[in-house]
Order: structure tokens, then sequence, then C-alpha cells
């Protein structure tokens, strides 16, 4: 989409067998990385209309990525408040008929300056308010249209709610239309797209300069390899974190960091990826087809690289969302006793493996009722010696592969401790798996613009976050 780009639907809301009333949603989606994730809801607009734990008819609206949402934004009836921020000069949320016999603030406030200043009651003809937008068996038009600032509901042509645009998000990531739930639908069209598909330009975000190129490889054995888990299409996640986070990699002697990156389904990702990898030196490239299944093998990739390649001590896996307080990790990793083999990071005791749903586990793929100790996958770091045992346990084939690869991080580090030595565990939540928080050492969910904002911060001597995304 492109400001001003907007997208109708004309549909009718039917009652689901066995609930009390329906619900739907209208989603925009962006373009899916990696398979097996599910893409971005770039706009989740999801009516209920009997409530929630309200109880009464609900508007939410809400971003998705990498299956993690965001703090929704609810429309229950009144009005947002005169003093909120808006959208493109729209507020937030339109006031509503409620049908529970409550008045909402701004009402109340219309009929008593009714009667202060004409001197009489409220006529029964002035009505400011309008009914909820959606009921079972009624016919709505519903348009979304993309402003400068956000997205506008708009119903029967009236407007309903506005949504900015959350930060993370360029307005053309939104490719896709999906339509779920309780919903008859008559047509859907949409008008003032671009002429060609946005979803990949990765000149738009490659800043090809000479300075954001990786150093050479230091000749002497490192502290720490980082090594970071990233999809052939993720062009502008790769350039901020070159100009963010990675920039201490490029001060300093005893660290070093890489992009892991596999193949994608399009040529020509692969050869844009080819052009970005030969220019900045940090991308290593595994020669596989990108899929959530095969995320564990660039995982070992990032233990042999940081063992035979640059000889590190600890070796650190992240994500390209991930942004990495270098310093502070480096100084969690030496706490550990004697420099022992150590498995550092924000450690999930007792998690019990899900056995429904799409992201169910087999009893045969692990039939324990608790996965072993595990660090989040946004950030951990394991010592060389456990490094070395997963490459030659993977070398010798007797490493076990798990889908998930932080729990297959945590399967083989359990292994090591029972037939090789002792492993000290480390746990810290400021290793954060859902977001930010004050005092971090590594941010997960971090946009672009996120990741430039930490680190101007960090510059500052703040380790204080940015705006929630």
């Amino acid at each position: 989409m492109a400001v001003g780009s907007r997208v109708t639907v004309v549909a009718r809301p039917r009652r689901r067998e066995g609930a009390a009333s329906s619900q739907f949603m209208v989603e925009l989606l962006g373009t899916k990385a990696v398979q097996g994730e599910e893409p971005p809801r770039i706009l989740h607009f999801n009516p209920r209309l009997a409530g929630d734990f309200t109880g009464r008819p609900v508007i939410e609206l809400n971003t998705c990525y990498r299956m993690q949402w965001a703090l929704p934004q609810r429309c229950e009836g009144p009005a947002s408040r005169p003093d909120d921020d808006r959208v493109d000069g729209e507020i937030k949320c339109e006031e509503w008929t409620r049908d529970d016999g409550a008045k909402t603030e701004e009402s109340s406030n219309i009929k008593w300056l009714l009667n202060t200043l004409i001197g009489k009651p409220e006529p029964d003809k002035v009505s400011v308010q309008q009914a909820y937008p959606f009921a079972e068996g009624k016919l709505f038009v519903l348009t979304i249209t993309a402003g400068l600032e956000g997205y506008h509901v708009n119903v029967d042509g009236q407007h309903v709610a506005s949504f900015p645009y959350r930060t993370g998000y360029n307005l053309e990531d939104a490719t896709g239309l999906s339509l779920n739930g309780d919903l008859d639908i008559e047509s859907i069209s949409a008008a003032h797209l671009p002429k060609s598909h946005p979803s990949f330009d990765p000149q738009r975000y490659l800043e090809m300069s000479e300075q954001w190129k990786a150093s050479p490889l230091p000749t002497e054995p490192v502290e720490l390899f980082i090594g970071i888990l990233s999809a052939a299409n993720h062009f502008a996640e790769r350039m901020a974190v070159r100009k963010s986070w990675m920039i201490a990699t490029r001060r300093s002697s005893n660290s070093v960091a890489r992009f892991f990156v596999a193949l994608n389904g399009k040529k020509e990702v692969n050869e844009e990826l080819k052009k970005e990898a030969e220019f900045f030196g940090d991308i290593v490239l595994v020669p596989f087809m990108d899929s959530y299944d095969l995320v564990v093998l660039k995982t070992i990739a990032i233990a042999e690289y940081g063992v035979r390649v640059v000889q590190a001590k600890y070796v650190m896996k992240c994500d390209d969302d991930t942004f990495v307080r270098i310093d502070a990790v480096l100084d969690q990793v030496k706490k550990v006793k004697n420099g022992g083999s150590m498995y550092v990071g924000n450690i999930n005791y007792y998690h019990r493996p899900l056995r429904s749903g799409k992201w169910a586990v087999t009893y045969e793929e692990w039939e324990e009722e608790v996965y072993p100790p595990y660090a989040n996958g946004p950030g951990y770091v394991i010592s060389s010696d456990i490094a070395e045992y997963i490459v030659s346990e993977f070398d010798n084939q007797k490493l076990r592969l798990f889908k998930m690869e932080d729990v297959s991080m945590g399967m083989w580090v359990q292994k090591f401790s029972k037939t090789r030595q002792p492993v000290e565990y480390s746990h810290d939540v400021k290793f954060f798996q859902a977001g930010c928080f004050d005092g971090y050492y590594t941010a997960h969910y971090q946009s672009p613009q996120h990741m430039i904002c930490l680190w101007r911060k960090l510059q500052s001597g703040s380790a204080q976050c940015c705006n929630a995304r």
C-alpha cells in the first residue's frame, strides 16, 4: 500500500454456532520472511460483536510481528479523550451507542451544556452518537485507508477508528489482505495501490558505504563471537545492526559479529543478498533454503564459525532484531566461576512442550513432559568447549536436531553436562525475550528505527529503551 491506498470490504457478520455472538478479523499482512513463521500482521482489525471480558461490543486494533503481539488499542464505546494523540487529525476511537444503559462522559457533558445554555431539556432530535457499526445479519461497507500517519477505518461512510503506524513498519510492508471469522463476504475492492510490488527493494535500505564494512578478521583469538540469525530479505534489519551495536565490534579486537543467512525462494533476493555479502563482508551464507525447521542448522554454523574460524572464548547467538550491549554481555560471562563451561541467558526451567495446535510437538519428537533448561533464542552465550562439542557431535552424526533451535541448544548443553563436565547455568532476565526494558543486556523485537535509537542512547551513557513498538 501507499499513502491514499484503500481497501473496501462489503460483508455481513453471521452468528457462530454455539457462541454468544460473532467476531471477525480484517488484517493487512506483510511478506513472510521464513517458512514456518506466520507473516506479520501490519494491521489487525478485530470487531467483537458481544465484546470479550467487557461484555460490551468492542473493536481491537493491533499488530503482530514474528509471532509477537504488540499492545492493543481498544475502542469500547467512549470517544478518545480530546488530549489524546490524533492520527492525521482524526481521533483514534469514535463514540458509539452502548447497549448496557451506560452514558459516556462526552454525551453527559453535551446534555449538561444544552440544559445550561438553552435552558430546556435536550431535544429528542439532538444526537451525537452513532450505533456500534456491526450487527449480525446487517450488511456493512468497511473501508481501510492509508494516511500519512496511520490507517483510518470507516464503516458505511462514517469514521470509526484510526490506528497510527507502529514504529518498525513501513507503509509499503502491507502487501496482503486476510479476512477470517464469522463473516459472509459480498465483495472486496482496492484502489490507489502502487503500480509496482513494493515488498522488494534492497537498495532502499542498504547504504553502500565503506564505513559499514566489516573489519578484517583478527589474527589472534577473540573473547566473543556473535552469530546473528537473519533472513535473506531482511536488508533493513541487517543495515540497522551495522549502523548500531555492530559498530562496537569494528572498534575493538576482542569481539566479532557475523550474519548467518540461508537462501530465499526468490532468485532475485538471492542475487541481491550475494551483492550485499560481497560488499560488506559480514554475511555467512549457509547452503540451504530458509525454513523454520532448519534454523537449528544456522546455530550449528554459528558454533563452528566461532571455534574454528575466529577461535572465540565465548560464542553468542542472537537474532537480527536483537540489540546487544556487548560490554554488558561480556561482563556477565566473565562472572562465571573459574572460567568453566557456561550457558548464559534468560533460561527457561520446566517448560512443557505444546501437544496441540500449529506448534505442536509430538511424543515421537519429544516424549518427556518437560524440556531441559534452555535459554531464549534471541540472545544467549555458551563457552567455547560447548561449541566445540556441538560441532564434533554434528560431524560424527551424533547430534540430535530438534525443530526449535533454542530448545535444541538446551538439549546439547544438558548432554554435554552429563557426559563431559558440569555446566554453570547463569540466568538473567536482562537477556530480554519480549521487547526491551531499561538496563537490558539484550533487547528483542527491535525495529530498524529502534536499533538506531538504542545505539544513540547508549552512546550518551543511557541503557534506556525507546518508545514501545
